[in-house]
């Protein structure tokens, strides 16, 4: 019979750390909360009659696994979203994923779930089998999974998962649509501008040198910008291809990414948007995990692993040595300037009164609705702007191309 190893908390909070004997991990919390406990962690330790048939099966299954890259949202959300139906229907975990399983087309998903059925009917965890597959299932996903199986409400863990989950995607799809328009529009412009300079200018350049005509200083300048573009073409793709490079390797210095992170939320305009999607995130995940029962330490350490922004996680991290120390989350959170005061005294009530998860979602819900007129702010602004920008563009090149024709008509006036 298998052998769970665990830890638990008894009536007067004290640690305790044994072993049990059961046919499966819910069996084995069953018996851990007949005894007084509170389960907190709970591993399987494999006996050896299980040890040779579960190596074979997970060297034959590993070999299926070899898949370059990480499974999209797009798969793991509708997953998460089905199992969360499943598992409140009341479907054994097992029979659930078999059912999933069986409607997926081939690919990484697929195969992690395969392995982890077996791994299941092996006497692992769900949150176990899952926690090997880490391209699939990251370690927010596996914490929130494990804090359902141990609380005994993985359903219930499952469906605020899948919200979670939805409501972030939503997020970022609001986000790329709405700036979707603009950038073509951008990339639209700087392609006509591109084409002009390349192709239309040389040919009123060879034109002017015929004539022998002083050319002005804007003409001149605009030429040499063609001359520029049409001898150095690479440097169109060379340019922003080494200012992200650049950006990248500075980026991987911890103090200047954390210049950077900070200096992003003083941007005009941009720099709200970047906060408050920052903000958000950090807000919902942690709501999230705080509902499901993930212990505050541990669901911190989880979080500022998914902010996105230096600077937050810095903020996240003075937060997890507060709490560790008997303090609040409001203080050092105040002490960062990263949030608003509003969204400091909202946690600050939430600790007092004890809903700082329901809190948290208030304030998630809220940004999320102001990231939605900002981007719709945005887009509106961008629209008029690249308008002028164009027209400004196309009217100096149109300008510079004239002057000198202007100035060779008043020449040939005055000789008449």
């Amino acid at each position: 019979m298998p052998i769970f190893k665990y830890q638990a908390v008894d009536s007067k909070g004290a640690l305790v750390k044994d072993n049990v004997e059961a046919l499966s991990s819910e069996e084995a919390l069953d018996t851990i909360r007949s005894k007084g406990f509170y389960p907190t962690k709970i591993k399987q330790v494999r006996d050896r009659t299980l040890t040779k048939h579960t190596t074979s099966g997970k060297r034959k299954t590993s070999l299926l696994s070899i898949t370059i890259g990480k499974v999209s949202d797009k798969l793991i959300n509708p997953f998460t979203r089905q199992l969360s139906t499943l598992q409140n229907a009341d479907i054994p975990i097992v029979q659930s994923l078999t059912i999933l399983e069986s409607q997926m087309k081939k690919g990484l998903l697929r195969n992690a779930i395969e392995e982890i059925i077996s791994d299941i009917k092996g006497g692992d965890t769900l949150s176990i089998s899952m926690s090997k597959h880490p391209k699939v299932f990251d370690k927010l996903y596996v914490n929130l999974i494990n804090a359902g199986e141990i609380s005994g409400a993985l359903d219930i863990v499952l469906e605020r998962l899948a919200t979670y989950r939805e409501k972030t995607q939503k997020l970022k799809r609001k986000i790329i649509s709405a700036m979707m328009y603009p950038m073509t529009v951008i990339i639209a412009s700087c392609l006509i501008l591109t084409g002009i300079m390349i192709f239309i200018i040389p040919k009123f350049a060879t034109m002017f040198e015929e004539m022998g005509i002083a050319l002005p200083l804007l003409t001149l300048v605009i030429i040499t910008i063609s001359n520029f573009l049409i001898i150095h073409w690479y440097s169109l793709f060379g340019i922003p291809v080494a200012v992200f490079v650049i950006f990248k390797l500075i980026g991987k210095i911890k103090r200047c990414k954390l210049i950077i992170d900070t200096l992003k939320f003083k941007m005009p305009v941009f720099g709200s948007l970047i906060n408050k999607s920052v903000i958000s995130r950090f807000a919902r995940t942690l709501a999230t995990l705080i509902s499901s029962g993930v212990p505050i330490l541990e669901a911190l350490n989880n979080v500022k692993d998914i902010t996105g922004n230096t600077a937050m996680t810095k903020a996240v991290n003075m937060i997890h040595d507060s709490i560790r120390e008997g303090e609040s989350i409001a203080s050092p959170l105040r002490e960062s300037n990263i949030c608003e005061a509003m969204v400091v005294n909202m946690i600050e009530v939430g600790e007092q009164t004890g809903e700082l998860d329901k809190m948290l979602v208030k304030i998630a819900d809220n940004y999320d609705n102001e990231i939605d007129s900002i981007v719709e702010t945005l887009t509106s602004m961008l629209e008029p702007l690249i308008v002028i920008f164009l027209g400004i563009s196309v009217g100096t090149i149109v300008i510079a191309l004239f002057l000198p024709l202007i100035k060779l008509m008043n020449s040939l006036g005055g000789g008449i």
